[in-house]
């Protein structure tokens, strides 16, 4: 971190800090103009294992049975945002006996206790903004069987939190962590007595975040599909609330709603979950499809891109790619040297996959999710192509290129299925190379065809790939095309080596194959998912060879098959299955 950014930080505390002391001040509302219908989804099995003592957040399980949440000691800020930002009441909730409830109550009136006097590390304007959305929503279930004395003290801490954040939204980052800020205040303002001057003008900056963010795409400058998908989810629950409560809703709002559902339907795999590109994960089981409902948005998106990725998808099979460079570092620190990366899904199924964030896991796993070996992707001589800040690059332990800059693509039809290319020039500036990439999927969604070329298309970058060449002494220019497999895929390479079969827990067999002309091995290789205690083991599938001429082809394709007597017979003509999409 520099030192500019640095101050900057410590200036954002202290003022956070200040101003939270201050709204200890506010004169306590006394009851609910009116409560929104909770929409928050939680998770029955989570609220089980924290009743049973297993805190499990940001990837650290503490067990501590007995103890309140707040009396354990966080291992890092993450897990302390998770627990502050109250999220977990929903997983309580979603049990709703009695005893989950009575823990709601503990864990709540203890929060108001040790932090309700503007002292601790919750007192942010997004985590205040997830917190009050999370205590309105749930209000009926926390208050019920309490006194007086400590529904007032619920009452007062909503309004020393609302004028807090009334103060401090405009501190949260542009993006996710201000749209938390805005739609908890405008849930505040909607459903506390007293509060509702602080709704038109939370509403205003609503709608200027919305047209600051939401670009013509219907996606966000950090290119994170999840995030996308949280975004999305606030906003959908800001709109309901000023809709229950017959205020207006700005136009601008709902037309980012209407550019996001579509976006989000190109970035859902046939088995409901998100892509994993640039940090995000797959999404809450359910949370997308519901998402998708509530807002009544029935479009999808056009041909081209959405948010910067490609989608095919036939049959029961989806394919998504990303298609474009990746954010820039303003964006979010989140980038992923992803581009032209895709990953496929079957049915209810993940095959092939790209590795994941593994900022849960720490620094190390941070960095080594980001690099463009942690894709489905081509990678070239040991690089990435990482968009990385100063204090990152410093410290980064894989080789770097400039991002990719130039990515044109191209979608059409094929002549039995849906065709994708793509290229970037990634690697023209240190090799004179572009990577050119070919998809194409068959009408029944039973065969992928693939195509992997590395060019020297000009002349400037031929005579850069022959001094390449000549430092290398002529022994030609290192790559690897990786496939990582979801977890749940069981592959075995074949006795010659020239094909790999993979069979997912739905029963179906899929055959990879090459054109002959590279070496084909099956590695090992994680996959890192958000909520996992560590990285789950997998393999990748992997063809390596050489670049020695101007223009280097690998062809290689995916087929559906199944297992018969007679050894593995070719489906990639059958009729097809059931669709899922």
């Amino acid at each position: 971190m520099s030192t500019l950014s640095g101050l900057t930080a410590r200036k954002t505390r202290f003022l956070n800090r200040w101003h939270a002391r201050r709204a200890t001040q506010a004169k306590a509302v006394t009851a609910f103009v009116s409560s929104p219908e909770p929409r928050t989804i939680g998770s029955f099995a989570k609220g089980r294992q924290l009743v049973a003592g297993n805190y499990l957040f940001a990837g650290a399980l503490i067990e501590a049975k007995g103890m309140m949440i707040w009396e354990i000691n966080a291992p890092d800020r993450a897990y302390l945002d998770e627990i502050h930002g109250f999220a977990w009441l929903d997983d309580l909730a979603a049990v709703g006996d009695a005893s989950t409830r009575e823990l709601g109550q503990t864990w709540l009136w203890g929060w108001i206790e040790r932090f309700g006097r503007g002292r601790g590390p919750g007192w942010t304007p997004d985590l205040t903004g997830r917190r009050l959305i999370r205590w309105i929503n749930h209000a009926l279930f926390l208050l019920r069987g309490h006194e007086v004395p400590a529904t007032d003290a619920f009452y007062l801490s909503l309004a020393q939190q609302t004028r807090f954040l009334a103060k401090r939204w405009q501190a949260a980052a542009p993006g996710l962590p201000r749209f938390e800020a805005l739609t908890g205040l405008i849930y505040a303002g909607l459903a506390l007595e007293g509060m509702e001057d602080l709704t038109p003008p939370a509403v205003a900056a609503l709608a200027k975040e919305c047209n600051d963010q939401i670009d013509e795409q219907g996606g966000l400058p950090t290119r994170n599909p999840e995030e996308l998908l949280e975004v999305f989810t606030l906003l959908t629950w800001a709109v309901a609330a000023l809709e229950e409560a017959a205020k207006p809703v700005p136009d601008t709002c709902t037309a980012a709603i209407e550019r996001i559902a579509p976006t989000l339907r190109t970035l859902r795999h046939s088995d409901g979950g998100l892509a994993r590109f640039h940090g995000g994960g797959r999404g809450q089981e359910g949370w997308l499809d519901h998402a998708l409902a509530a807002s009544g948005v029935k479009t999808r998106q056009p041909d081209g891109l959405s948010m910067g990725y490609a989608r095919l998808s036939s049959g029961r099979t989806s394919v998504i790619i990303d298609a474009s460079a990746p954010p820039k570092p303003e964006a979010g620190h989140n980038a992923h040297a992803s581009t032209l990366a895709f990953e496929v899904t079957s049915g209810r199924r993940p095959m092939i996959v790209n590795c994941g964030s593994g900022a849960s896991f720490g620094a190390d796993w941070r960095r080594a999710g980001r690099a463009t070996p942690s894709h489905s992707t081509l990678s070239s001589d040991g690089y990435s192509s990482a968009r990385l800040g100063d204090a990152e690059r410093a410290t980064a332990r894989e080789t770097l290129i400039d991002a990719p800059i130039h990515v044109p693509i191209e979608i059409n039809h094929a002549p039995d299925g849906l065709r994708f290319q793509g290229g970037h020039d990634g690697y023209v500036r240190t090799h004179g190379l572009t990577h050119a990439r070919q998809l194409e999927l068959t009408f029944d969604g039973r065969g992928i065809a693939g195509e992997d070329m590395l060019l020297a298309l000009e002349d400037g970058e031929k005579r850069l790939f022959d001094k390449v060449m000549d430092t290398k002494k002529l022994a030609g220019v290192p790559f690897d095309i990786r496939f990582h497999l979801h977890p749940e895929v069981h592959a075995e390479l074949d006795m010659g080596g020239s094909a790999v079969s993979m069979a997912l827990k739905s029963g179906e067999l899929w055959v990879f194959r090459h054109d002959g002309t590279r070496d084909l091995s099956l590695e090992p290789s994680v996959y890192l998912e958000k909520g996992r205690l560590k990285p789950r083991a997998t393999q990748q599938i992997v063809l390596s060879g050489r670049a020695m001429t101007f223009a280097t082809r690998v062809r290689w394709s995916l087929s559906k098959a199944q297992e018969t007597a007679m050894g593995i017979r070719d489906l990639s003509r059958d009729e097809p299955g059931e669709v899922y999409d």
